[in-house]
């Protein structure tokens, strides 16, 4: 419940700064013209409007679990996922269009200083809401909000390639401009990639290498335990869940409940993200 309280606070707060960043980049399009910075202020939007879909998982992921649910609603973090790919997919076909269209009814652009302004005001929000998005999403352990700090930094770099392309107009180069704006395009669907993979991962029931090698460290490193037959481990949302299978030696079923208890603890210091771990005992044959 922390966690999510901490997580829905991130999300409010960039949500807010994104969107006063796409306000102040917006005027400026409307008297410069400029096609790049409509590409760039088109992604911090989109970028902007995926914080809603994980803050409706983050409150999804506080209920508790049902008869229908009994894994409980964690994996809405990737259903908000798939909803975050389809709006940068979107915003990489109409920034995609706007250039091209630029290209073949090249216009004249204005104020060019204040459109370099803009972008360095685009890098500076997006690069603000990385940090934080990335701080706050390890410390509650959530992939999908440190995922989104990645996704905002990229955008931050976008938006100093607008102050590229206006210092190319200036420098009596105007197709810069579209030029640029097809670049910021293409970035977009280098970044829209990842982040398939990255969700594709997580609905796969994918995990990360290091925490199955610190999850194995922890288990055989208990006294009393020979070998760990068996590990599985996924993410729930921003929380871990798995089972685990292990050879004890001979001895009583009350000294195998201690060796369990102890290696429960020892993996819990482990992996701080774990939430529900089933360890079941086998006995050495």
């Amino acid at each position: 419940m922390e966690a999510s309280t901490e997580g829905i606070r991130a999300l409010k707060i960039s949500l807010f700064v994104l969107l006063a960043t796409t306000v102040l980049q917006f005027a400026v399009v409307l008297f410069s013209g400029s096609v790049a910075l409509l590409a760039d202020t088109i992604h911090n939007f989109s970028d902007a409007l995926t914080a809603v879909p994980l803050w409706i998982a983050f409150i999804l992921g506080r209920k508790a679990a049902t008869r229908r649910y009994t894994f409980g609603f964690g994996r809405a973090e990737d259903l908000a996922g798939l909803f975050i790919v389809a709006v940068v997919a979107l915003s990489a076909i109409v920034a995609g269009w706007q250039s091209v269209d630029r290209l073949i009814h090249p216009q004249p652009l204005q104020n060019l200083g204040w459109v370099m302004a803009a972008g360095v005001i685009g890098f500076a929000g997006n690069e603000a809401v990385a940090i934080y998005r990335i701080r706050v999403g390890r410390k509650i352990g959530s992939a999908a909000l440190v995922a989104d700090g990645v996704h905002a930094r990229t955008d931050g770099f976008t938006s100093l390639a607008v102050v590229l392309g206006a210092a190319g107009v200036m420098l009596g180069f105007p197709l810069a401009d579209p030029i640029v704006g097809l670049l910021i395009s293409a970035a977009i669907v280098v970044l829209l990639w990842g982040t398939v993979r990255s969700i594709g991962r997580r609905l796969m029931d994918g995990i990360e290498p290091d925490l199955v090698s610190r999850a194995l460290e922890a288990l055989e490193g208990t006294p009393g335990v020979l070998a760990v037959k068996r590990l599985q481990l996924r993410w729930n949302g921003h929380r871990l869940q798995g089972t685990a299978i292990v050879v004890v030696g001979d001895g009583s079923l009350s000294a195998a409940e201690d060796i369990l208890h102890q290696a429960d603890h020892r993996l819990r210091h482990a992996l701080p993200k774990l939430d529900d771990m089933i360890l079941s005992p086998s006995l050495r044959r």
